[in-house]
């Protein structure tokens, strides 16, 4: 599992994330806001699976 999501990738991945998890916790928009549990944890670790079959790469290279 390499890093293969980006600096500003990871910030709007958890910044959609948390959101769409509070909006959910806030029954503004029902159960469905959990899904921002994806978006957060591929932000929070830097690896998104579905880049892969892609190869997409929003990180920079070593």
């Amino acid at each position: 599992m390499s890093c293969n999501v980006g600096g500003v990738d990871r910030a709007v991945r958890i910044i959609v994330g948390i959101v769409l998890i509070g909006l959910a916790a806030t029954a503004r928009i029902g159960v469905w806001g959990y899904i921002g549990v994806v978006p957060l944890v591929t932000g929070l670790i830097g690896w998104c699976p579905a880049y892969l079959p892609f190869g997409i790469k929003t990180c920079k290279t070593k």
